[in-house]
């Protein structure tokens, strides 16, 4: 058994993210914490309502590690839940406001969850979703009523390793995976977002990234720390984004590159720099060169951050170095998309080979990307055998495979299922996504394999074209071919709107469908 020596009081407190609300309520009560459309919520009132909301879920029957799942859009009910959940001793189980009411069953199910909190919006699908179960089911308006009539309860944490959430992943291959969150984690990680982005008491953050979605990447407790805004956007509508960013001076916002480059398409966005300038934390594929100077001629200065579901969201950070200002655009925005290295909570950011040592960091050798640290899950809700492959020697591998720099950042080269091998080479998508996304009249791009008889395989490119552009398939590509070998451009490009889960990543399994289909293939 391992000795473990007593903690003192006087220098050990349990770490819980709750504790940033209860403290920004005692500093900033009286300032605007949430802009809900015509809602708005002081610091001090959102303390308020979060304990009465531990407090009726109390009184519904809820216990102390009993689970509480909440299917609601970006607004103050699932903000409210984040800090409410947990303040009833409870773990919070964030649902995906877009998946079918059976993938939504079997989350309930597997998660063993006793109360679904949901919005208006999402009242027939929590219906369905709950058919022939004990889940207790609270609608807007019953959720209203029992926090209003509640009394306000606090239960402590004790231990910090306890579960906090349980985060589902897409499930694109499988069974969704429930990954567990603790506490000591989300508040590590919520430091480490607020520290890298510069969160203080004047930022405004808009909602653009799904609260559900890695609880928000850990930024409902990081905007809340620094006592900050909210600002609450239920569905991605460029229009009403720049709308709420004029009108609210937000100064920050998340998301996956396709959020940043339909708010930079659209008619609203701005013709010269913004002020304040806006910071966009973008993850997911990395943002293409062109991608970037758009962003940086409006005045949005652009983070590329990297990290998974497993990893509390980013835990990864292509952290800027004061030099870059002085290089070319070129330059800057060929070093600002790369994924960086471990943020200021995580342990080294690592790329191996098969053997499980590291790779060269000479910016060629490929390897998978390999994390481990404060950021990292607990392990998958009641599957130990995908925790144990998932993490064989302690690190948790990634599906990504990347590269190392001499300077210790690591890039992404591409999903380990998104590489295409054509007649025995390797062509990565991205290389060839940012050669079509260099091209002025491509908005956005995906390449998959199509299945060959003569090379195995061939890629094959989704575009959806800017407004106004009018581009042909063989000026695309003839203007990858310019810039890559002749191998690794497309041999056929279709035209059209790409297909995206809930959080604007594209989905490369559903065009890989697509590209394999005779009808496409003729």
């Amino acid at each position: 058994m391992r000795n473990e020596r007593p903690r003192p009081a006087l220098s050990y407190e349990p770490l819980t993210p709750t504790s940033f609300l209860q403290r920004s309520a005692a500093v900033f009560g009286p300032r605007t914490a949430v802009v809900d459309g015509e809602l708005t919520l002081t610091y001090a009132r959102l303390w308020d309502r979060a304990q009465r909301l531990a407090g009726a879920l109390a009184a519904a029957g809820v216990r102390p590690g009993d689970r509480v799942a909440v299917l609601a859009a970006n607004g103050h009910q699932l903000l409210e839940a984040t800090f409410g959940v947990p303040a009833a001793g409870a773990v919070m189980v964030p649902m995906n406001i877009r998946l079918s009411a059976a993938e939504l069953a079997y989350i309930l199910g597997h998660a063993e969850v006793s109360v679904l909190l949901h919005d208006d919006a999402s009242a027939e699908l929590a219906r369905a979703a709950a058919r022939g179960t004990a889940v207790l089911l609270v609608p807007s308006a019953e959720y209203e009523q029992r926090v209003e009539a509640a009394d306000p309860l606090l239960v402590p944490v004790e231990d910090e390793l306890s579960p906090l959430s349980i985060n589902y992943t897409s499930g694109t291959t499988g069974r969704p995976k429930g990954v567990v969150y603790h506490h000591r984690g989300a508040y590590l990680q919520s430091l480490a977002m607020a520290l890298h982005t510069r969160l203080d008491a004047g930022s405004g953050y808009l909602w653009t990234l799904p609260m559900f979605h890695c609880h928000g990447w850990c930024f409902p407790w990081a905007v809340t720390l620094a006592g900050a805004r909210h600002i609450c956007l239920p569905k991605v509508e460029p229009g009403e984004a720049w709308r709420l960013i004029r009108a609210h001076r937000v100064t920050h916002l998340c998301g996956a590159p396709t959020v940043l480059t339909s708010l930079l398409a659209h008619d609203d966005a701005p013709a010269a720099e913004l002020d304040p300038r806006l910071l966009a934390c973008v993850g997911g594929a990395p943002p293409s060169p062109a991608l970037l100077r758009r962003a940086l001629r409006a005045g949005i200065d652009v983070i590329h951050l990297y990290g998974l579901t497993e990893t509390y969201g980013p835990a990864v950070i292509c952290q800027p170095q004061p030099e870059w200002s002085g290089l070319d655009a070129e330059e800057s925005a060929a070093l600002t998309a790369r994924q960086g290295v471990g943020n200021v909570i995580a342990q080294r950011v690592r790329v191996v080979g098969e053997d499980g040592c590291d790779v060269p960091a000479d910016a060629a050798t490929i390897g998978e990307i390999a994390v481990r640290g404060n950021d990292v899950m607990v392990g998958y809700h009641r599957d130990p055998e995908a925790t144990e492959r998932a993490a064989p020697d302690g690190w948790f591998r990634t599906g990504d495979l990347g590269v190392v720099h001499p300077d210790g950042y690591v890039r992404l080269v591409d999903r380990a299922k998104d590489v295409i091998i054509s007649g025995g080479e390797n062509i990565a998508s991205v290389e060839v996504e940012n050669a079509l996304l260099s091209h002025p009249g491509v908005a956005e791009a995906a390449v998959v394999a199509r299945p060959d008889e003569h090379w195995g395989e061939v890629p094959v490119a989704y575009v959806t074209l800017a407004p106004g552009a009018q581009v042909t398939e063989g000026e695309l590509i003839e203007h990858v071919r310019t810039r890559l070998a002749r191998f690794k451009a497309p041999k056929a490009v279709r035209f059209g709107e790409l297909p995206k889960t809930s959080t604007g990543k594209i989905q490369k399994n559903v065009l890989r469908r697509q590209a394999a289909s005779p009808a496409d293939i003729g």
